[in-house]
């Protein structure tokens, strides 16, 4: 899951739309809304010249969000996913296209980061249990599902429409990619009706569409891991998408240790080495998916994947604080990062000075 981050878009109130005196088009109103869906907060916001129009964009694509939560959540014992898990060794399972579509796209991201982003981790996930439970599984607990982790061994079938999970008791578990893929399929929605200005904010992945419509990018605050209500970077973009992976909302303390929900799938041990992990690049699924797989990959290899990734651009704060940013941030025209002054994490030297854009 991903975590949301503070947006700062200087709209005023929470569904009331907002005038805006100094846009090229006078008639334009902001409209933002929210809805409880796939486990978290969506809100959506849109510029347009009326509220009927606004509700209309909106509300088409609350449904598809929801939509896809009826075919991808863990949750639902009745989604195509939970029907896969429940077949897991026993027969391959038809299921939605969507669905054939994100395991397909979370594969390539598996490989693309040498499976540290892997959606076949749900034993995992379930045995940790961050959310509910304080114990930390034993080794010999961790041995019994380590090999029913292997990204491998999901097995899509495009022609049948078909995925096959080979082992009894695998699991997968799209909660790295999900949110970032709702996030897309709700831009499309947008689009198709006409919004050239607005963002989707689904949990901690954000796809922002066109600019403002007073011509300035949207704004996005990236989240201080360690201080509440607190940034550590602004971040102004425009047609693109940012999500951001951290240690600081799901987690346990435990003889001064902080346990976490990202793990990885090399130790099946929380991750080390980041507190926050934040993605930008033209797409939510693939910013989303970055974002799991660089704060489970550490800080080495990590930094490596995001180098030599083109069209993708990140802002990193490491276990000491020093802050990481990507030297294509620089000349990036969609994206400018502005560090937050106040914030007490130093630039380390010779690393990501300056502003992007």
């Amino acid at each position: 899951m991903k975590h949301i981050l503070i947006i700062v878009m200087l709209l005023v109130g929470w569904a009331l739309p907002t005038f805006l005196s100094n846009g090229c088009n006078p008639r334009t109103h902001i409209y933002k809304r929210s809805q409880l869906l796939m486990g978290t907060i969506v809100e959506i916001t849109v510029a347009a010249r009326n509220e009927q129009k606004a509700d209309e964009a909106i509300n088409a694509a609350f449904k598809e969000i929801g939509r896809l939560e009826t075919i991808m959540s863990t949750y639902k014992p009745e989604s195509d996913i939970s029907r896969i898990n429940s077949a897991a060794g026993l027969s391959p399972v038809k299921v939605h296209k969507d669905l054939i579509l994100a395991v397909k796209t979370s594969l390539q991201f598996a490989d693309i980061s040498g499976g540290a982003f892997n959606i076949a981790i749900g034993p995992a996930i379930d045995l940790w249990n961050v959310t509910e439970s304080e114990d930390i599984p034993t080794p010999a607990e961790l041995a019994v599902i380590r090999p029913l982790i292997d990204y491998k061994n999901v097995i899509v079938n495009e022609d049948d429409g078909t995925i096959f999970l080979t082992k009894k008791g695998m699991r997968i578990n799209l909660g790295g990619i999900g949110k970032g893929i709702a996030a897309d399929y709700a831009h499309k929605i947008l689009k198709t009706n006409g919004i050239s200005s607005g963002i989707i904010a689904v949990a901690g992945d954000l796809h922002a569409i066109g600019k403002k419509p007073d011509g300035s990018k949207w704004t996005i605050g990236i989240t201080h891991p360690r201080e509440k209500d607190s940034t550590v970077a602004k971040v102004h973009l425009q047609d693109s998408a940012i999500s951001t992976s951290g240690d600081y909302e799901r987690f346990f303390m435990k003889n001064g240790v902080r346990y976490h929900h990202i793990l990885s799938p090399e130790t099946l041990y929380p991750s080390k080495g980041f507190q926050s992990v934040s993605v930008m690049a033209r797409d939510s699924t693939t910013t989303d998916a970055l974002s799991t797989a660089i704060f489970a990959m550490g800080p080495e290899n990590g930094i490596k994947l995001i180098e030599k990734l083109e069209g993708v651009e990140a802002v990193i704060v490491r276990d000491d604080g020093s802050i990481w940013m990507s030297p294509g941030l620089k000349d990036n025209p969609e994206i400018k990062i502005e560090l937050t002054p106040t914030n007490r994490y130093p630039l380390p030297q010779g690393e990501g000075k300056g502003e992007g854009g």
